[in-house]
């Protein structure tokens, strides 16, 4: 009785093909975010069992602000920054709370969050929990931004603009024309938030990420992940100290949430001098991404020129099918359905990893094509 509510909820998502389970690894990965294929990598092993060896604790016992604050926390940091060309870093658990911390915390009220209309749920997370007004804005469209800005000040708006956006799209795969709306931020004295989610470790000189050329400027913020692309766990805000010093003092998700393993910070600092200096798994990573663009787009996947390739393919119970026809022929190829996507855009998201080779995109190409028939 008193669970009736979540039950009906949940089988009227089932009736809509909308009902998300858990599904186990199996098959040949086309669908997780390990891009260069790190999270099993030796290198990272090896330095897991060496922080192990040298006494580095498994757990921090508490808020960073408490007995928390470890030395593999605060080297990571001034790693980091030097390595992503920030004045400073702030490492959090996850991504996830990071965004939500940012944009919950830095924009106040007064302010204006002007947002891409496909930026990530962590994001809108965030701006629930803030004190600005908040303004969406179409995919990629930087005049609509300016328009936005424009369109708030002339109603009276006197606060600080925020742009946020991410640098690559993980569901869309597609660029943030970041340079177009750095210059927007200039001309209106606005702050811009860049989530690299999906651009660390794969793109930009040593794999800084698409916005390399921003960091360290003191408009700019940027998220650099490490659960993706570099294969462990956690997140960096790299930004201005005033920046880092107000969400150490205000972001209740750094404040009140036991701050990440010291072991997570060792193996991340290893991950780092990793995309650093193998440049050679960025080199065979945009060689599959060349031959998936040649071989899956007359499939009717987006060739986007990175390593996510949506392949559209509309209504939810046809991207269930098609998955799971995938599915039976071997590959892990998962279905991505609303809310995640915009309404009539399910989709098969294509990733492509080191975990691949070109034979296996070859035999992909073949069973979606037969599959699509």
């Amino acid at each position: 009785m008193h669970l009736a509510s979540h039950r009906d909820q949940l089988a009227a998502l089932a009736a809509r093909d909308r009902l998300r389970t858990l599904a186990p690894r199996r098959g040949i990965d086309f669908s997780s975010n390990d891009y260069l294929a790190l999270a099993g990598a030796p290198r990272l092993r090896a330095a897991a069992m060496a922080a192990l060896e040298r006494g580095v604790a498994l757990g921090s016992g508490g808020s960073r602000l408490l007995r928390g604050n470890d030395p593999e926390h605060e080297a990571l940091e001034e790693e980091g920054a030097r390595f992503f060309g920030s004045e400073t870093a702030l490492f959090f658990a996850s991504g996830y709370a990071a965004n939500t911390a940012l944009l919950g915390t830095l924009p106040q009220t007064g302010d204006l969050v002007v947002y891409d209309a496909l930026v990530h749920a962590s994001s809108h997370d965030g701006m629930r929990l803030g004190r600005a007004d908040t303004a969406m804005v179409a995919h990629n469209e930087p005049a609509a931004v300016e328009a936005a800005i424009r369109a708030w000040r002339a109603r009276g708006g006197l606060g600080t603009p925020w742009i946020a956006v991410e640098s690559l799209y993980s569901m869309d795969g597609d660029r943030a024309p970041l340079t177009a709306l750095a210059e927007i931020a200039a001309r209106h004295a606005a702050m811009l938030v860049i989530d690299e989610a999906h651009a660390v470790g794969v793109w930009g000189e040593r794999g800084r990420g698409l916005a390399a050329a921003l960091d360290g400027a003191e408009n700019v913020i940027t998220l650099k992940t490490f659960g993706k692309a570099l294969g462990c766990e956690g997140a960096l805000v790299c930004a201005p100290r005033v920046i880092r010093d107000f969400l150490v003092t205000r972001a209740r998700p750094f404040i009140f949430s036991t701050a990440p393993a010291p072991l997570a910070a060792a193996v991340a600092r290893a991950a780092l001098a990793a995309i650093g200096d193998e440049a050679e798994r960025r080199q065979r990573l945009h060689q599959l991404i060349a031959e998936a663009g040649a071989r899956l787009g007359p499939l009717g996947a987006t060739d986007t020129g990175t390593q996510v390739m949506p392949l559209i393919v509309g209504e939810d119970r046809a991207a269930l099918d098609l998955a799971a026809a995938v599915q039976q022929a071997g590959f892990d190829v998962r279905a991505i359905r609303p809310p995640t996507v915009p309404s009539g855009s399910a989709r098969l998201r294509l990733s492509l990893t080191l975990h691949v080779t070109a034979a296996d995109l070859a035999a992909l190409a073949a069973v979606l094509a037969e599959a699509r028939r």
